[in-house]
């Protein structure tokens, strides 16, 4: 089996790479086809990965290309880790909402719809183009942020395509550790959007454990998620860290005006993992990648392509299609929850009702996720300010009115329709 990674000049790379490697029993794979434009780049990290393959005895071939439709020809599954615009896109997704007095997030709020402005388009095409050398068959997993709208944007353009975040399976490892049981025992009542998800359960061997975490543990899941502990007795459910920047908005953005961007942080040890990456000594993962950010994903991801090729019926956390998963939602918008990964895609398990104070937060922000699809599908400033409007991270016209201008010129480059 074929697998390819459009955007495999990431840093990132050698994690998902190690994760092939490390899991050869759960996916067969003979050839790993890294695909990005940037080909210096390319080869530093490409030889590295050789390194991790070859020290690990797996016998898949690896192949760097910059070539789209050489790189995917025949695979049967494509991985999209894409960024564009590169780290330098992203300081101003961080900076310029700040300057309005809103919280600096690359998939959050302003920051959110300014990749989303850039992605979209990006990833239809690049899905385009691996259609015709693929075949319709081919499965597309998405971890190209925002996985929500950009999900969304694959299915309604008819491609085989899931969405995969890492916040569940992170959780799901740490509450194990939490709890000295094995991972694969946890199970996750996990439910919401990418990016604004709530866990109202966690069953350990079928028996609900949260209420004995909330009682025993609240201190250390306050820690890890940012959160006060009586948010989450009164919701009786743990907020994902994401919504720190909604339960906390104004305590994030003051925090933000007084230390570095992410964007800078990264961009940092993405020079020092580079420089590592060189060495060809070097033939495990360094101690850095941890501090790269995306934990787990390689485990997801190779969970995720090993069960829509088998068809094995497990149970995952995806982004997918709600159907009438959440009946509230209209039936194409996008939700992060447990489903059934067969041959045929993900099917959601059904979802006890969401009580209003999730259940209103959900659907304001897939409101806003559907303007911003628009914004991103056929561009406008005007699109640009509805999307801004209908954010509950925004929502005030001036601020709507100055954002919208500064998104279309910081990303001007990148959207065709705002080049004239």
């Amino acid at each position: 089996m074929k697998l390819t990674v459009i955007g495999g000049g990431s840093t990132y790379t050698p994690e998902l790479v190690s994760g092939i490697a490390d899991r050869h029993a759960a996916l067969d794979i003979e050839e790993i086809a890294l695909v990005d434009p940037d080909t210096e780049r390319l080869e530093v990290v490409g030889a590295f990965a050789r390194r991790l393959l070859d020290h690990a005895g797996h016998p898949a071939k690896l192949r760097l290309t910059s070539d789209l439709e050489a790189g995917a020809e025949g695979a049967a599954a494509v991985l999209l880790q894409l960024r564009v615009g590169g780290q330098a896109a992203r300081a101003t997704d961080e900076t310029v909402p700040l300057e309005c007095g809103c919280v600096g997030q690359e998939t959050t709020g302003a920051g959110g719809l300014a990749k989303a402005l850039r992605t979209v388009p990006v990833v239809l095409d690049v899905a385009e183009r691996v259609r015709r050398v693929a075949g319709d068959q081919a499965w597309i997993v998405d971890f190209t942020n925002p996985v929500g709208i950009v999900t969304r944007a694959l299915l309604e353009a008819g491609h085989r395509a899931v969405g995969l975040c890492n916040v569940a399976i992170t959780f799901q490892r740490w509450v194990a550790g939490l709890l000295g049981v094995a991972p694969d025992t946890v199970a996750l009542d996990h439910v919401g959007l990418n990016h604004l998800t709530w866990v109202r359960g966690v069953r350990v061997d079928g028996v609900d454990v949260l209420p004995r975490l909330l009682a025993d543990h609240a201190d250390r899941l306050a820690e890890h998620v940012g959160l006060p502990a009586s948010v989450m007795r009164r919701l009786g459910a743990v907020p994902s860290y994401y919504l720190k920047y909604y339960y906390k908005h104004d305590e994030v953005v003051t925090e933000e005006l007084s230390r570095p961007s992410r964007a800078q942080t990264v961009a940092g040890i993405e020079r020092e993992l580079l420089e590592l990456y060189r060495d060809p000594s070097l033939v495990t993962k360094p101690e850095l990648l941890e501090r790269r950010g995306g934990a787990y994903y390689s485990e997801a991801a190779v969970q995720l392509v090993a069960s829509l090729l088998s068809g094995r019926g497990d149970v995952q956390v995806v982004n997918t299609r709600n159907g009438g998963t959440l009946p509230f939602l209209p039936a194409d918008a996008v939700v992060e929850v447990p489903a059934r990964i067969t041959a045929a895609g993900a099917e959601p398990l059904p979802v006890a009702p969401l009580p209003p104070s999730i259940a209103g937060l959900v659907a304001h922000v897939t409101a806003y996720e559907n303007l911003a699809l628009e914004a991103a599908l056929h561009g406008g400033r005007d699109r640009v300010f509805d999307a801004l409007m209908a954010h509950p991270l925004i929502g005030q016209i001036e601020q709507a009115d100055t954002l919208a201008d500064r998104l279309v010129e910081v990303n001007r480059e990148f959207l065709p329709w705002a080049a004239a």
